[in-house]
């Protein structure tokens, strides 16, 4: 089994630690800034071998010269975006796979919040690191892709196993599940989870990682079923205040 570690980062980021403790092999994936992941790693005796980035932004490559200085390790991500990540030495692309350990990982090029996003899908292990494509009841802003784009990754995303982990990088549950509640205010499953939500965010504790079986039952993107649809609800969030 990997174990999976969450370090927070920035103001609400996740960076999240892969280890293999048969291999002894651990995999950063998305550093935003090193210090956090520098004593992470400390804390537990283990060494970056290798960065997997999602994109190109700062927030999810910050920390990248520092963990390589620091361990050596090369950085893997998008090739999509190699003139955007300087430290990238490995570029990658959709149906590639990445390993740690024995354990291995698909790449699905996800393509809507940059033009191009990865994410990485350990189908045997039911796992996915989902960078800034699917949030808890959210999914990334369309900042340089476009709705019906994030619509096919979010279709891909619910054929995926009720059981798979999702590990997204930021800490947006709140404000997106009090947007889900304006898009479905009868959804039963929904309320449930806000209240565990509001509870969590009330003693600063984290509401990542999530299942694609609670995405499906209550995130309004992952349950979109058309386009239309879809951007309607995203150009909603993109305006909500709440």
């Amino acid at each position: 089994m990997l174990e999976v570690v969450r370090v927070a980062a920035l103001s609400d980021n996740y960076v999240w630690l892969i280890h293999d403790d048969v291999a002894d092999q651990t995999v950063v994936v998305d550093p935003g800034e090193a210090a956090p992941v520098l004593a992470a790693l400390d804390a537990r005796g283990w060494r970056a071998d290798a960065i997997w980035t999602t994109h190109w932004h700062p927030d999810h490559t910050g920390g990248n010269a520092e963990l390589k200085a620091r361990y050596g390790c090369d950085v893997t991500g998008p090739e999509g975006e190699r003139t955007k990540i300087p430290t990238l030495d490995h570029g990658i692309g959709e149906s590639d796979t990445v390993r740690i350990g024995d354990h291995v990982a698909t790449v699905l090029e996800t393509p809507g919040h940059t033009a191009g996003h990865i994410v990485f899908h350990f189908s045997d292990d039911r796992l996915l690191f989902s960078g800034d494509t699917l949030f808890a009841m959210g999914c990334g802003r369309l900042s340089e892709g476009t709705a019906a784009q994030m619509f096919a990754n979010m279709a891909r995303f619910a054929a995926m196993p009720d059981e798979t982990i999702v590990y997204g990088a930021h800490e947006y549950t709140l404000s997106n599940g009090h947007y889900a509640l304006t898009v479905e205010p009868d959804n039963e499953a929904l309320a449930e989870r806000m209240v565990e939500v509001e509870r969590l965010r009330s003693d600063s504790q984290a509401t990542l990682p999530t299942t694609i079986g609670l995405e499906r039952a209550t995130n309004p993107f992952l349950r979109a079923t058309t386009v239309e649809e879809f951007a309607e609800r995203r150009a909603g969030k993109d305006a909500f205040r709440g």
